[in-house]
C-alpha cells in the first residue's frame, strides 16, 4: 500500500474545565488517510468527530499522541491542508471574489499568480458571474460554493470538510454532493485525500471510501466500513442499503453506554442524551405502532431523520430501560410497551420510576433536594458539580434536560427566574 498521507497515531484530546480538571474528548484515536480515498468520519454528538478533524488541520493540539502529514508532525495549519466549513466562514465585507483569493493572500502568494488561480477555482465550482458579488447577495448553496472554492484554489493535498452540506436544504445539499464526486473524478482536481465529518448515514455511504465509525464519552473508533461502490452510488440500491443498516447497526450496538458498562454508573459517566420526554414519547408511540419492534435506519428515513435527530431518542429510551438495541433494531421492554399504552398519570408514574432509578443526574437531584433544607437548592450546586465533567455548554444542556424529565415526572420542580429546584416533601 502507499505511504499515508496522513497518519493519527494514539491521538488523545483533554480540555479543561473552568475548575481545571480534564475533559477527555477523544482517546487514542488512531487512522490513516490514503491517497485516492474519501474517508467519513460518522458518530454522533460529542463523539470529537470535528475535535479530531481540526488536530488534523493544525487548528487544535492533541493532549497525547501525534497527527502527521507524511513524516512531519503537524503543529499548526499547512499550506498543502484546506478546510470548508458547516457554516460558509465567508467574510461579508468581501465580495466572492475576495473570499476565494484570501487562502492565497495567507500563503504569500504572488499577485501575478492570483487571478488564474482564482478565476479558474471560480470556474471549476460554477460561480462564474458572481465574482463581485457580497456573501449576503447569495444563497446558501452559493455560499458553499465560494467556501468550497476558497478552500480548493490553494490546490490542497487533503481537503477537511466539516459537516459541509448541513446548513443546507435537502435538494441544494444533493446537488453540490454531485459536483464533488464529479470534481474528485477529475484528473486535474488537485486534492489527494478527503476527509469529512458528518451525521448524515446516507451521505457518508454516497460519497466515502471507508467510513470511520466515532465512540462517544470519550470519543474512539468503534468500527470502520469499507463502502466498495463505484461512483455515482445507487442511493436505493440493495448494496447501498445494506452498508447503511451497517452504519446503523455500528452506532447503535451499546446505545447509550458503548462497552462501558462496568463503570459506574454516575451523572458523568452515564450522561444524559439531549432529548426531551416528549420526543422520548413519540417515538416510542411509533415503535409501537410497528408492534413494539423497528427498523432504525426505516425509522430515521421515514421521518426524515439525520443521525443526530434519531440517536439520542434512541439513546434515551435505552438509557431508561425503555427499549432495547441490536443490530439496527430498536424494540420496546415491558415498561417501554406499558409506557407508550397508558394514560397520562400512568406514564408519569413509570417515568417518574425510571428516571430516578437509571438516569443519574435525575437521580442525584433528587436525592440531593431530599436531604436540603426545605428540600430546595440553585441550580448553581448542580452546575458546579457537572462543570467538573462537561464543558460550560454540555453542563447546561444536562441540567436542561434532567429539568425536563424531572419536571414530567413530578420528582421536583424548577424556578428558572430565581433558578431554584424544589421537590415536593410528599415525594418518595
Amino acid at each position: 500500500m502507499s505511504t499515508p498521507i496522513i497518519t493519527v497515531d494514539r491521538v488523545t484530546k483533554s480540555f479543561t474545565n473552568p475548575s481545571g480538571e480534564q475533559l477527555p474528548v477523544l482517546s487514542e484515536v488512531c487512522l490513516e488517510l490514503r491517497e485516492g480515498e474519501i474517508v467519513a468520519l460518522l458518530g454522533k454528538s460529542g463523539s470529537g468527530k470535528s475535535t479530531l478533524l481540526r488536530i488534523i488541520a493544525g487548528l487544535v493540539k492533541p493532549s497525547a499522541g501525534t497527527a502527521r502529514h507524511g513524516d512531519t508532525e503537524i503543529t499548526e495549519p499547512g499550506a498543502s491542508t484546506a478546510m470548508v466549513f458547516q457554516t460558509f466562514a465567508l467574510l461579508p465585507w468581501l465580495t466572492v471574489w475576495q473570499n476565494v483569493e484570501l487562502g492565497l493572500r495567507a500563503q504569500g502568494v504572488p499577485v501575478a499568480e492570483r487571478a488564474p488561480r482564482v478565476t479558474a477555482a471560480i470556474d471549476m465550482i460554477g460561480l462564474d458571474g458572481f465574482e463581485n458579488a457580497y456573501p449576503k447577495e447569495l444563497s446558501g448553496g452559493m455560499r458553499q460554493r465560494v467556501g468550497f472554492a476558497r478552500a480548493l484554489v490553494v490546490q490542497p493535498e487533503v481537503l477537511l470538510m466539516d459537516e459541509p452540506f448541513s446548513a443546507l436544504d435537502v435538494l441544494t445539499a444533493e446537488n453540490l454532493r454531485g459536483e464533488l464526486i464529479r470534481l474528485w473524478a477529475q484528473t486535474a482536481f488537485p486534492t489527494k485525500t478527503v476527509l469529512m465529518v458528518t451525521h448524515n448515514i446516507e451521505e457518508a455511504v454516497q460519497l466515502a471510501d471507508r467510513i470511520l465509525v466515532l465512540d462517544n464519552n470519550p470519543g474512539r473508533i468503534k468500527g470502520e466500513i469499507k463502502v466498495g461502490l463505484e461512483h455515482p452510488r445507487d442511493t436505493r440500491g440493495r448494496h447501498f442499503l445494506n452498508i447503511v443498516d451497517q452504519a446503523y447497526r455500528l452506532l447503535t450496538d451499546g446505545a447509550f453506554d458503548g462497552d462501558r458498562h462496568a463503570i459506574a454508573p454516575t451523572p458523568t459517566t452515564r450522561p444524559l442524551p439531549d432529548a426531551s420526554v416528549d420526543g422520548i414519547g413519540g417515538m416510542l408511540d411509533l415503535v409501537a405502532a410497528q408492534g413494539g419492534c423497528a427498523d432504525i435506519p426505516e425509522l430515521a428515513s421515514g421521518l426524515r431523520f439525520e443521525i443526530d435527530d434519531i440517536m439520542p431518542l434512541v439513546d434515551a429510551a435505552g438509557l431508561l430501560g425503555l427499549a432495547t438495541t441490536s443490530g439496527g433494531e430498536i424494540e420496546l421492554t415491558l415498561d417501554g410497551h406499558n409506557f407508550a399504552e397508558a394514560d397520562i398519570n400512568k406514564a408519569k408514574e413509570i417515568f417518574a420510576r425510571l428516571a430516578r432509578d437509571k438516569a443519574p443526574l435525575v437521580g442525584a437531584i433528587d436525592h440531593a433536594l431530599a436531604n436540603a433544607h426545605n428540600n430546595q437548592l440553585r441550580d448553581g450546586f448542580f452546575l458546579d458539580l457537572l462543570r467538573r465533567g462537561f464543558t460550560e455548554d454540555a453542563a447546561q444542556r444536562q441540567l436542561r434536560t434532567a429539568v425536563d424529565w424531572g419536571r414530567y415526572a413530578e420528582l421536583y420542580e424548577y424556578d428558572a427566574d430565581e433558578r431554584l429546584l424544589t421537590r415536593h416533601p410528599f415525594e418518595s
